[in-house]
């Protein structure tokens, strides 16, 4: 019996433990100004982009993903900090989020992981440029890699008006692929994979800076679209006879020019063309970086989310740009892949960029966080038909929202005027039915989801900031007074 008790005690003391899972990787793809010009999710005919739709077939797509805010420091920081513009005051260019009292020391997503003991890397556009002040970098990323800047030809391509901005600009431009600045990006993001410790986790951001304008790629890639054979975006005469005045307010004076600017200088097409352009050589190089990460040895452990941090009008709603609460605007790719997120699968359910801090926190075995505003989307990652209740919400400066669920987009102005859409029926967002009594019940339950406490432009504001005071119903735009009768603007 003795020794029948023996045999049994060893042969319990040699039995392994199992070991804690290792901790999956991050790949965090960043891009700038793109909207649903993909191929996954058809938003235009002749769009190449084979590498981000390689990346959906290994994942789940968001179909009707959008962002916080049409602009990129408030998007950027409202992804990076989970709190939305409403709460933090963040609406313009400026301020950074250090610069702000209430996100001062909030743990953003990147510093979340740099504590946990991952090594944290970032190249490219992460955070909005010069928003994270120098003796603030190591707290966010571990190491920081180059941020190139696009360059400048020796002269114009783009042929507008008065006097351009530098930005507004697009051509065959470098004539070397190695010398463009998102190739350059994608270099640090490879070399990054290559050094990073193989006895510690890794978040690796690599943010690409097109198809943001100046709309500049290598000629090789422009040949890949013909002049000649360009499909325009589809666009409406006189789209905006049904749209408030105060839609126009969102984007007063900006140096993206509006489409009869376009128009009149023959650019619209060669815009569009660059766009695309710029979309397929961007597209590239996110694809040499996919490929860097396969051949680490650890791409199976790694979980990859790619977004972007707007969408972009090219002559939809008479303009191009951001800056306003239409689809245009605010849909946004949005990918995962990796352990545990079903390969292959579309979710339409409204999504949010707010959402990303708290999915990856959950991917990853993280602590939640009470202070996020954001919900996670592991539920839709494990199951595409999985329910939520919420829609997306996007604001633009204090008092101007855009509330989106499946089948509806309501916006509703400072000055409460309001825009309704059936986005299933009227995808282009042609015909405004706000003023439809029939409508009456969908608008009142679309409005429970504005924001209830929402906080002024955070000191220290500026660029594209709106201001509209209830009580004299004076409209500002950049601290100017912007007059009811005012023409629209021309850039």
């Amino acid at each position: 019996m003795r020794r029948l008790l023996l045999v049994a005690c060893l042969a319990y003391v040699v039995v392994p433990t199992t070991s804690a899972a290792e901790p999956p990787n991050i790949l965090f793809i960043a891009v700038d100004d793109l909207n649903d010009w993909v191929g996954c999710l058809r938003g235009h005919p002749q769009t190449l982009t084979p590498n981000i739709d390689r990346l959906t077939a290994r994942g789940t797509l968001f179909t009707n993903a959008h962002c916080q805010a049409p602009l990129c420091n408030p998007s950027r920081s409202s992804l990076l900090t989970g709190l939305r513009p409403t709460t933090t005051g963040i609406y313009g260019l400026s301020p950074g989020i250090r610069d702000v009292e209430i996100t001062k020391a909030h743990v953003t997503l990147p510093q979340t992981f740099t504590q946990a003991g991952y090594f944290t890397y970032t190249t490219g556009k992460i955070y909005h440029v010069g928003s994270i002040k120098p003796k603030d970098r190591l707290a966010e990323f571990g190491e920081w890699g180059p941020a190139p800047g696009m360059g400048k030809p020796e002269k114009r391509f783009a042929t507008l008006p008065g006097t351009p901005h530098p930005l507004m600009d697009w051509g065959p431009f470098p004539a070397k692929a190695e010398d463009a600045a998102d190739f350059k990006v994608a270099d640090a993001a490879i070399a990054a994979l290559a050094k990073a410790p193989k006895d510690k986790p890794f978040f690796l951001a690599c943010g690409f800076i097109l198809p943001h304008v100046p709309c500049f790629a290598p000629p090789e890639w422009f040949a890949k679209f013909p002049a000649d054979k360009i499909e325009m975006p589809p666009v409406k005469e006189n789209d905006r006879d049904d749209t408030p005045r105060f839609s126009w307010y969102l984007h007063w004076k900006l140096p993206e020019p509006r489409l009869k600017t376009l128009q009149d200088n023959n650019e619209w097409k060669p815009f569009v063309r660059a766009y695309l352009a710029s979309i397929a050589f961007m597209d590239h190089q996110v694809g040499r970086v996919l490929d860097a990460l396969d051949k680490s040895g650890r791409a199976e452990n790694t979980i990859v989310v790619l977004w972007s941090d707007h969408g972009f009008h090219l002559g939809e709603k008479q303009i191009s740009g951001k800056n306003t609460l239409w689809e245009r605007s605010t849909r946004v790719p949005l990918v995962f892949a990796g352990p545990g997120i079903s390969k292959g699968a579309k979710c339409g359910r409204p999504a949010e960029l707010l959402d990303l801090f708290p999915t990856l926190l959950e991917l990853t075995g993280q602590p939640a966080r009470k202070d996020l505003e954001g919900l996670s989307l592991a539920p839709q990652l494990k199951d595409a038909n999985a329910k939520r209740d919420r829609p997306a919400l996007t604001s633009h400066n204090p008092g101007n929202h855009g509330v989106r669920s499946e089948k509806w987009r309501y916006i509703r102005y400072a000055d409460g005027s309001e825009e309704l859409y059936d986005m299933i029926a009227d995808p282009n967002e042609w015909t405004n039915l706000a003023g439809d009594a029939k409508q009456a019940d969908v608008k009142r339950e679309l409005a429970t989801w504005m924001p209830k406490v929402e906080r002024p432009h955070a000191p220290g504001s500026a660029s594209r900031i709106l201001t509209y005071d209830p009580k004299t119903k004076e409209v500002t735009w950049e601290g100017k007074p912007v007059g009811a009768n005012d023409p629209i603007p021309e850039p």
